[in-house]
């Protein structure tokens, strides 16, 4: 009965290792946002600290403005770090 039998024959000498002295580095590739969003939240998060000091009154209508002159510098520097 030996053609009946599906048991695997255990090798000798176990599973292969491979010889000592070889570099054995794992390679991880990230897509383009695991670098861009962090990057952004920093620049962003450094925007904000380094923002007027003092904030401009809302009915002076400098506000608007200034968000506008803001996220247009956001902006260009996404599309300046993305290489836009």
């Amino acid at each position: 009965m030996s053609g009946t039998h599906s048991e695997a024959i255990p090798m000798p000498g176990g599973t292969p290792h491979p010889p000592r002295g070889t570099a054995r580095t794992a390679q991880t590739r990230l897509p383009w946002w695991g670098v861009a969003l962090p990057a952004a939240a920093f620049a962003l998060l450094l925007f904000l600290l380094a923002g007027p000091a003092a904030p401009a009154s809302p009915e002076s209508g400098t506000t608007l403005a200034a968000a506008a002159g803001a996220l247009a510098r956001l902006v260009a520097f996404v599309q300046y770090a993305i290489g836009g």
